[in-house]
């Protein structure tokens, strides 16, 4: 882990650099941080955007506020499961061109994300060198600025130059201090979604079909008992991404440069779930799960990540227990996620099968449960008689 965040409240960069960091920061950004209580429908096509895009620029930024609407362009970068991202070109009277990246958070995310901890947060990762620039908040999202690079796509992120370079980024993240409990908020995370997603009912006749399928007292079963297992790993506590996906991975090719970007999800958790987290993501959004990355992929990203500088020189046995730590925590990302679509086939807007996906990733669970159990218990009981 990096340095405390005590007296000066420093903060060590990506390249090495201090910085102000601890609550001061943190209330130092958000007091400067324009805002505006516009609220923009998430679910409008990109025509009807438009106009209220650029309201919300005029209204965050007092020097847009005269230009002509003809200044500015709006365009899709991506439409998520959850946000939907715009991309907002303002041409200023000097003629230089100003582009801003717009997130949209979908409606009752707040159900699945928390806010407080994502904005506490993303001052001490930006200082860091960690995602796009905090510009400016409104009601339903936050504006930021435009990162020039292209999102990865789930091949790019198997290729091994590209791996090597996200597990590098990726100790980084893990060694940024953010202010408050280090307490890991994964399983609380995971038991809130059960709670949520237990007392759930749909109007639509086949959603609550496919909804009264679910065996709740099942999945609260398989939840205690994976918790116990993880708990027995005493796996490092970090503050981690949680959903380094390929959608939040962008690179510029130019200048080689990789970035990380939405951190609604990320906080304090486990090593090695969020290791595992992104190796499922390399099913893509195909869900491809064949795709996980064989041991020879996964050793190659941990040499890469446990010692950056000397990645051949990692001791065996670190490589096979963090491989075990990883492994494990492959189920709980599974877990998580099959929670999470439940309450998003209730509360989301998007035309995306939750549901369905819910089974898709519970049964993945399920499949290689017997698997990953075995090769955690083996390497508990051999660390207990070494």
């Amino acid at each position: 882990m990096g340095p405390e965040n005590k007296g000066s409240d420093l903060i060590v960069t990506m390249d090495g650099e201090k910085r102000i960091g601890g609550d001061s920061l943190e209330r130092a950004v958000v007091a400067e941080i324009p805002t505006s209580h516009i609220s923009i429908d998430i679910s409008l096509s990109i025509n009807d955007l438009k106009s209220r895009i650029i309201e919300l620029c005029k209204d965050l930024f007092d020097k847009w506020s005269d230009l002509d609407d003809s200044h500015f362009s709006v365009e899709t970068i991506s439409g998520g499961i959850t946000n939907r991202l715009l991309k907002a070109s303002v041409r200023e009277s000097s003629g230089n061109v100003v582009s801003l990246t717009i997130r949209l958070y979908g409606p009752n995310t707040d159900l699945v994300v928390d806010r407080k901890r994502e904005m506490q947060a993303m001052p001490h990762l930006s200082v860091a060198g960690f995602g796009a620039e905090l510009l400016g908040l409104f009601d339903n999202g936050m504006v930021q600025s435009f990162i020039n690079a292209r999102t990865l796509s789930a091949i790019d992120m198997g290729k091994p130059e590209v791996s090597v370079e996200i597990a590098k980024q990726l100790r980084m993240f893990h060694q940024v201090e953010v202010p408050g409990s280090k307490d890991p908020q994964l399983w609380n995370d995971i038991f809130k979604f059960y709670r949520e997603a237990a007392e759930l009912s749909f109007e639509d006749p086949l959603k609550q079909a496919k909804y009264d399928k679910i065996s709740f007292e099942e999945v609260l079963e398989e939840v205690n008992i994976l918790k116990d297992l993880t708990d027995r790993l005493k796996a490092p506590i970090v503050f981690a991404h949680n959903d380094l996906l390929c959608g939040n991975l962008m690179m510029n090719d130019a200048e080689g440069k990789l970035y990380f970007i939405d951190f609604e999800y990320g906080s304090y958790s486990y090593r090695g779930y969020d290791i595992a987290n992104h190796f499922n993501e390399y099913a893509g959004y195909e869900c491809d799960y064949g795709l996980y990355p064989d041991i020879d992929v996964q050793y190659n990203f941990f040499r890469h990540y446990l010692q950056p500088d000397k990645p051949y020189e990692v001791p065996d046995e670190d490589l096979k227990a963090l491989y075990v730590e990883t492994n494990t925590y492959r189920l709980t990302s599974h877990i998580y996620w099959a929670l999470w679509a439940i309450i998003q086939a209730k509360m989301s807007p998007l035309d995306f099968n939750y549901l369905g996906y819910f089974f898709l990733r519970y049964s993945e669970y399920k499949k290689h449960k017997e698997a990953c159990f075995q090769l955690a218990e083996k390497h508990l009981s051999e660390m207990r008689f070494s």
